[in-house]
């Protein structure tokens, strides 16, 4: 006779794995209750979703019935003590499920984590009379992300309440009415866009999951609609079609987690048209090329993980191959050429006849170049833009040097460009929007020690308006200058980088240092502009070196490439070597250099602190990668098609000898050369670097004896997204540079 079990009973965690097409999925259904009613959510960790609510939980003569009707999900069990025995319906499918009743459990392992009391302490530590508040650099702007509405009617913005969340505005430019359009509750919005004149679309995911869903919403809030309902999938904006106002473009990996395909969205009703089948995960594309109308002109497909073939219309409804390229290749079309009656006519960004990218106007269907437009001997070019008032006249270049670059190219730009660069000097400026008749234009201006301000400009009127100061709070007499570097690494190689100096290193005091190796690390650099991180640092007299080490982006082919196979090691030398440079020139106290760093750069700090053990003074490693082999075995789904590009990237562990190089760079299996204070940080739910990675890390050093502050936030993925967290991560951050950095000798800045 089976056991009769309570409704009171079924709450708690119940856990189990389902296979399908030989692939096991754990699952984890939690149930409460509440006020006599059962909720239940649903994780599926292998996916990075958590927490999703379920629609209907029923328990009723001894059977539970869990029904999650976006995702066509059912579950039936029956309640054996412990244990359930069930099915799990999805699709017209169903799957044997049975699962156990487990303590609810949370990511990685919790009785590694400090205390909030430890932390506290740790944070208490930097101590002093400072100007600025660790607060002042990293509170999020009271307003930020400013839109004009295409025809101009409308400014939109992002306006942050006294909890700290980030609403989406719409004001009225002519009345002056404002109004709430999108309201951010527990999940942060993670971007917004304009969809046409009466409609705003936004992403958000969950914790920091990843798994992102694109909203729309009228400007008034009303007719909130998620436009990708599905769970445990990763949606992306790819393309606002400016001439058809009611659809977007957005990829999804609905049909299968390792690949995204096309959907023609209705912003309005939510309808929903697969454009094209993505369906070989072995070879995916990884790439779709539309024209403005909405039609797929080309895409890029992967050929055996490491070749990339682009396709392109072959005017009978079908695509062909126009060219084969390496991964390392690039040959990507900028935008099509709508100022010839030739429609095959495309910018192209190349870098497949010069070691530098460069624009080529390009015949997609003759396979040939028409000309070459623009290049730059020393940087990539990054980007381009056209005017579609003016006929699709080529506006401007850009690329990035010690600083961001601009080139006018049309006469129009020509005299905007020196209106603005005349009215801000010494600035950077981006045009942040422009209205669909480009009369009015939005800047945003910054420098290194300006946060950022927006200006709009009006063409007709040649009328500038100073619009707002995202953080009033921070005054550049008091900020710190940014100054580029170039110096020669120990094999020759030419690298450039920045160094941040506070007031004390430039009347000749030697300050501490702390050494910042950029995350990525291929095609990813540091650039010249304001740095919070820095600007905090040198408030409380630190300097912050951050180095282009070889495999960073912007500086050519070769460069980066003469940084594959050689993450933790050249590419390491290259901030060993850069750190030699700045102490050369009497900037910085060599006894005092800390590494810190995110991602790459958390992984950087971990190998720089076994490879160079007596380098460093200590370390920050905010979700790093500890040991190379189990980060490969937990990328996500998404990345898998990319595994061979990344073994090509980082190393191959069934080559023997890159197999030996993995254990000698991966920090894990060196813990015994580390011999100075670490802090480790982690997002519990981060889908990039498994918290598993920290954990590795914090439970080796502490049971040699070390002490490891270890922080983990249980809300958060790959960083801090949310305001509190980010504060508390600084905070604790310079109390452990106060104990391991500190130098009495600095003067402390004294408050206004």
């Amino acid at each position: 006779m089976g056991m009769t079990t309570f409704a009171q009973d079924i709450a708690g965690s119940w856990q189990g794995t389902l296979t399908v097409q030989g692939n096991e999925m754990p699952l984890i259904f939690d149930i409460n209750q509440e006020a006599g009613t059962l909720k239940a959510t649903m994780d599926s960790p292998s996916q990075g979703a958590t927490g999703i609510p379920m629609d209907e939980t029923l328990f009723a003569d001894n059977q539970l019935t869990i029904v999650f009707k976006q995702a066509g999900i059912k579950y039936v069990g029956t309640p054996e003590g412990a244990m359930m025995k069930g099915t799990f319906y999805q699709g017209g499918m169903e799957f044997p499920l049975n699962l156990e009743k487990k303590e609810k459990t949370v990511p990685g392992n919790p009785s590694l984590v400090s205390s909030d009391e430890e932390l506290k302490a740790l944070a208490a530590l930097d101590k002093g009379d400072y100007r600025y508040t660790v607060e002042d650099y990293f509170a999020r702007p009271k307003a930020s992300t400013f839109r004009f509405s295409p025809d101009g009617t409308y400014m939109s913005y992002r306006e942050k309440d006294e909890n700290g969340k980030r609403h989406v505005m719409v004001k009225n430019i002519s009345t002056g009415d404002v109004k709430k359009a999108i309201e951010e509750k527990e999940e942060l919005v993670r971007g917004y866009a304009w969809l046409n004149n009466e409609r705003l679309a936004y992403i958000m995911d969950k914790g920091g999951d990843e798994n992102y869903h694109v909203y729309a919403v009228d400007l008034d809030g009303s007719d909130l609609k998620d436009l990708t309902p599905f769970e445990g999938i990763q949606a992306q904006f790819t393309e606002l079609l400016k001439e058809d106002k009611d659809h977007i473009i957005v990829s999804m990996n609905k049909n299968n987690p390792q690949v995204f395909e096309p959907y023609k969205v209705n912003v309005v009703t939510g309808e929903l048209e697969q454009l094209f089948n993505n369906d070989d995960p072995a070879n995916p594309i990884a790439g779709y090329d539309f024209d403005k109308d909405g039609n797929l002109k080309a895409y890029t497909k992967m050929r055996d993980g490491v070749e990339q073939d682009l396709y392109y219309e072959d005017g009978n409804g079908g695509y062909k191959i126009v060219k084969s390229l390496n991964w390392k290749d690039s040959f990507g079309i900028l935008d099509f050429n709508y100022a010839t009656e030739n429609p095959d006519d495309a910018y192209v960004i190349s870098n497949l006849d010069n070691d530098k990218a460069e624009v080529v106007l390009y015949d997609l269907k003759e396979g040939k170049i028409l000309k070459k437009v623009f290049s730059n001997d020393q940087y990539d070019v990054q980007d381009m833009h056209i005017s579609k008032k003016r006929g699709y006249e080529l506006d401007y270049f850009m690329y990035e040097g010690e600083k961001t670059e601009i080139v006018p190219i049309s006469e129009s730009y020509k005299k905007l460009h020196k209106k603005i660069t005349d009215k801000f000097p010494n600035k950077q400026y981006t045009i942040a929007d422009a209205t669909d008749d480009e009369n009015n234009i939005l800047i945003f201006i910054q420098s290194d020690k300006l946060y950022g301000e927006y200006h709009s400009y009006n063409v007709k009127d040649d009328e500038f308006k100073f619009l707002y100061n995202l953080m009033p709070q921070l005054k550049e007499e008091d900020m710190s200058e940014m100054r580029p570097i170039t110096f020669k690494s120990r094999d020759g190689i030419t690298l450039h980088g920045y160094i941040t100096l506070p007031k004390a290193a430039l009347s000749g005091q030697k300050v501490p240092v702390i050494v910042n190796p950029h995350g990525g690390p291929q095609g990813i650099r540091d650039s010249w502009g304001f740095n919070p991180e820095a600007q905090l640092f040198a408030s409380r007299g630190y300097a912050t070196l951050q180095v282009n080490f070889r495999i960073s982006g912007g500086y050519g082919k070769k460069f980066l490439e003469s940084g594959f196979k050689q993450i933790g090691r050249k590419a390491m030398d290259d901030v060993e070597d850069g750190l030699a440079y700045v102490v050369d020139q009497g900037w910085v106290d060599a006894d005092k250099a800390a590494i810190y760093g995110g991602s790459h750069g958390g992984y950087a700090v971990l190998r720089g602190l076994t490879k160079t053990p007596d380098l460093y003074a200590c370390g920050v490693d905010y979700v790093g990668v500890s040991n190379i082999f189990t980060f490969m075995k937990t990328i996500p789904p998404y990345w898998k098609p990319y595994l061979k590009i990344i073994k090509e990237i980082w190393y191959d562990e069934d080559i023997a000898e890159e197999k030996k190089i993995m254990e000698e760079v991966s920090p894990v299996y060196q813990i015994d050369k580390i011999k100075k204070p670490l802090f480790v940080v982690q997002g519990a739910n981060d889908p990039r670097v498994n918290i598993d990675e920290s954990d590795q890390i914090v439970s080796a050093l502490r049971a040699k004896g070390f002490d490891v502050p270890y922080m983990v936030k249980y809300d958060e993925g790959h960083g801090f997204g949310k305001e509190e967290n980010r504060i508390e991560l600084y905070k604790t951050m310079m109390g452990f540079y106060a104990k391991h950095l500190g130098d009495k000798e600095i003067p402390t800045p004294l408050k206004d």
